[in-house]
């Protein structure tokens, strides 16, 4: 991990290596991803220069069963707020906007794409969005070493790629481990949020989120505005979105809250 200066760590047990020893039938989709090449334009990469050293940490695998050390995020936001971590957040549309709209809450916005990462840096500079901090990093690889037990208000995960082909369905990055690995992150009452256009891949969240499937009984699904949550599950409507809808492809919500 590139650490971010003057963001100190805390210790922590990690649970990927119990957890496979526990149930070695629910184990962790691999940390990788398909690689993209889209060159920054100038404007972006003098953001990214400016800002990233403030505001963004690169993440770098580390050998299977290290402990990591979490991030300080007290000392990152320079405040104790509720956080929220946001897992593949593209451009950074909905996550600006959701930062917005809750300026007492902060945010962390994953991505592995630098282009994503800049666009939203840039938005951020634009708004001066201060509730906002960016990890470029694969969303397991976060989770297991840079966030603590117990720390999150809400983990939300939108249109993640639902890899339809039956063969990559072990790709889908909500699977069964990493389900109970963000409930080991989130605090009691946190919640988990994911939304996704394809049909096949609301089935399988819906399966791997619910103790009825063998999720992990921590969590229990909510239905939105069935009771009060401490994080906004309102979605802005993204451009990618307006899209799937205009392509007749129904958006699902799927929210749950743990125990």
């Amino acid at each position: 991990m590139h650490a971010q200066p003057g963001v100190r760590a805390r210790p922590h047990t990690p649970v990927a290596e119990q957890a496979e020893q526990a149930a070695p039938n629910r184990r962790l989709p691999a940390s990788t991803f398909r690689s993209r090449h889209s060159a920054l334009s100038e404007l972006q990469r003098d953001t990214w220069e400016r800002l990233w050293p403030k505001l963004g940490v690169s993440v770098i695998p580390e050998p299977a069963g290290s402990s990591g050390e979490p991030l300080d995020t007290e000392a990152w936001f320079g405040r104790r707020a509720p956080l929220v971590l946001e897992i593949g957040c593209g451009n950074g549309a909905s996550t600006l906007a959701m930062a917005q709209d809750e300026p007492d809450i902060d945010v962390i916005a994953v991505e592995i794409y630098r282009r994503g990462l800049a666009q939203l840096l840039s938005a951020i500079e634009r708004e001066q969005v201060g509730n906002i901090r960016l990890i470029r990093g694969n969303g397991i690889d976060v989770l297991e070493q840079l966030i603590a037990p117990d720390s999150l208000t809400g983990v939300r995960v939108f249109f993640p790629d639902p890899w339809p082909k039956a063969r990559h369905h072990k790709r889908r990055f909500l699977q069964p481990a990493t389900v109970d690995l963000i409930a080991d992150r989130l605090l009691p009452g946190g919640v988990l949020h994911a939304a996704t256009d394809h049909p096949g891949y609301a089935e399988h969240i819906a399966a791997v989120g619910d103790e009825a499937g063998g999720a992990d009984p921590r969590l229990v699904r909510v239905e939105p505005g069935t009771e009060s949550l401490p994080i906004s599950v309102v979605r802005p409507t993204t451009k990618y979105e307006t899209k799937a809808q205009e392509a007749g492809n129904d958006v699902t919500e799927l929210i749950w809250k743990r125990r």
